[in-house]
This record gives C-alpha cells, sequence and structure tokens, in this order.
C-alpha cells in the first residue's frame, strides 16, 4: 500500500482546461477513479512491465498504469489530446505518448513482441478490429480492454447460447477470455447509451489453430456463421461447394454432426474443420517454414 501512495504521488498534475469529447472518435473519458483502478490491477502488471494503452484520452488511466508498469506507451489518434498528453509527461522516461491510429501500428514494433501488455478504454465502434490485432502474432502477455458489454457477453459467450458467435470462437481459439465486471454509463463523460464490461484475454501458449491457417480460420468461422441457422452439411456445401458425400466425409473426420448448427460446435471443432478443408495450404506452408529453418 505504501508503494502505490509513492507512486500516486509522483504522478504528474492533470492538464489544464477540459476537452471536448469528439463523436468522430467515439470518444467516452472513463473518470470513475475506483473503476480506473480496477481496470489497472486487472491489468497484472509485474516490475519490469511494459504497457501499450489504446486511447489514454486525458490521461487518468495511463496514470493507473505509470503507477504500476515499468513503461507505458500510450496511443492516441486525436492529436488535440496527444498533444496535452506529451506537455503532461514531458520528461517523463516512463510514459511514451504515439500519435496516430493504433489499427495502422504494428502492435510489435511498439513493444507487444517483448510481451507487453495492452490495455485500452476502446471505442466501441472499432472494438473487433482491436480484439483482432491483439491476438495476431507477436502477441502480448495479455489484454485488458474496456468495451460495450454486449461485445464482452458475446466473447465468453459457451456453445449452444444465442450470443455465441464467430467472435466468440475467433477469440478463443488464441486466448483464455473473462469477463472480469460490468462498468456502468455514468462512469464515463459523456455517458454512453450502453452498458460497459471490461475483459481480460490471455493467449493460449499453444493456440487451437496452426500459425500458416490463421488468417483462413478467421474467414471460415465468419463465414460459418453467416448461415448460422443452417444445418452444418449446408453450411460447408455452401462454403467450399462439395458435393454431399464429399462434405459428410469431412464432417465424420472430425466428429461433427451433419445435422449440428454452428452455434453447437466448440472451438476445437471449428480448428479441426479448418485444418481438414484448407490442408493442403497449410501443409504447403509448413513444408515453406521448414524449409527456412536452418538445420
Amino acid at each position: 500500500m505504501s508503494q502505490r501512495r509513492r507512486h500516486r504521488s509522483s504522478s504528474p498534475e492533470p492538464p489544464p482546461g477540459p476537452h471536448r469529447p469528439r463523436k468522430r472518435f467515439g470518444q467516452h473519458f472513463l473518470t470513475d477513479p475506483r473503476i480506473l483502478a480496477r481496470i489497472a490491477d486487472a491489468a497484472l502488471l509485474e516490475a519490469g512491465d511494459t504497457v501499450i494503452e489504446i486511447g489514454p484520452g486525458r490521461g487518468a488511466l495511463t496514470d493507473a498504469l505509470r503507477a504500476r508498469a515499468s513503461h507505458v506507451v500510450a496511443i492516441e489518434v486525436d492529436r488535440d489530446l496527444a498533444g496535452a498528453l506529451r506537455a503532461r509527461y514531458a520528461g517523463d522516461a516512463h510514459v511514451s505518448i504515439v500519435e496516430g491510429d493504433v489499427l495502422a501500428m504494428s502492435l510489435g514494433e511498439l513493444g507487444a513482441a517483448s510481451g507487453a501488455v495492452l490495455v485500452g478504454n476502446v471505442p466501441y465502434y472499432i472494438t473487433t478490429p482491436i480484439i483482432f490485432q491483439a491476438l495476431e502474432p507477436p502477441r502480448a502477455k495479455r489484454a485488458v480492454f474496456l468495451v460495450q458489454r454486449e461485445v464482452a457477453e458475446r466473447i465468453v459467450a459457451p456453445p449452444g447460447s444465442k450470443t455465441y458467435g464467430a467472435l466468440s470462437v475467433n477469440v478463443r481459439a488464441f486466448a483464455r477470455a473473462e469477463l472480469l465486471f460490468p462498468v456502468h454509463a455514468g462512469a464515463f463523460h459523456p455517458a454512453p447509451s450502453v452498458e460497459s464490461a471490461v475483459v481480460r484475454l490471455t493467449p493460449l501458449a499453444a493456440p487451437v489453430v496452426p500459425a500458416p491457417l490463421e488468417a483462413a480460420f478467421r474467414s471460415f468461422v465468419t463465414d460459418v456463421f453467416a448461415l448460422r441457422r443452417k444445418q452444418m452439411r449446408r453450411v460447408l456445401r455452401t462454403i467450399t461447394e462439395r458435393s454431399v458425400e464429399e462434405v459428410d466425409a469431412l464432417l465424420a473426420r472430425v466428429d461433427v454432426d451433419p445435422g449440428s448448427r454452428p452455434e453447437t460446435l466448440e472451438v476445437e471443432h471449428f480448428a479441426a474443420l479448418a485444418k481438414a478443408i484448407y490442408e493442403r495450404e497449410y501443409e504447403i506452408a509448413e513444408s515453406r517454414t521448414n524449409c527456412a529453418e536452418p538445420g
């Protein structure tokens, strides 16, 4: 506790003057100090950790992260906010401000390759692309995101539920997902029209999909759930343009009932199907990887 107090006392003062939230950037600034502390704690930061913060805004969460991490790299797309943050943390070697669109950047180049932790109050309109970016190699140590509650519930939804879908499968093929706690709209300024929640994603040591198949897997899962009301026999016939006999043989190989529907399948079923469908491409990519390795 005394250590945390020392950190807080060294935090920079807030920048003078308010910043008017901009709708085009989906800005809703989190102002509840209790929630800010819980998010920073949820990152499970250790001595020496680097944090990549997405959308620092006015710097409220940045302060909480700075008190717990060795270094914070804060990425802000709003030019005015980025300028205010640079002035606020001028001379502070523990905080770096990067102005730009996070989706146009390589998180690996910013520190994810060395096991950084991602944290962010993510704009709702780009939540899914940011989550997918966070799960691309090189993967971060973990990611803690404040997102729309509906999105958080979709991420952790189990097979067979109404909210289980492409996002659920595409996230959990690569990470363990946890919905940590809800955040009420009154914790923000301005208050959003929806409720929010904090999720933590911890990349799997061994993803269920091999690296050469990741892009194909994501597209495959999205295509399958676009036909979620149809049976898997019909789904695969439509997607792969194979005969009934070929599709039934394929489903039998991976122990999937032809009459089942997409929302009933486990993540591992989708991985097995993707491997079976794209096995030729996978074999070629594997052989190229092996040839490129010294030995």
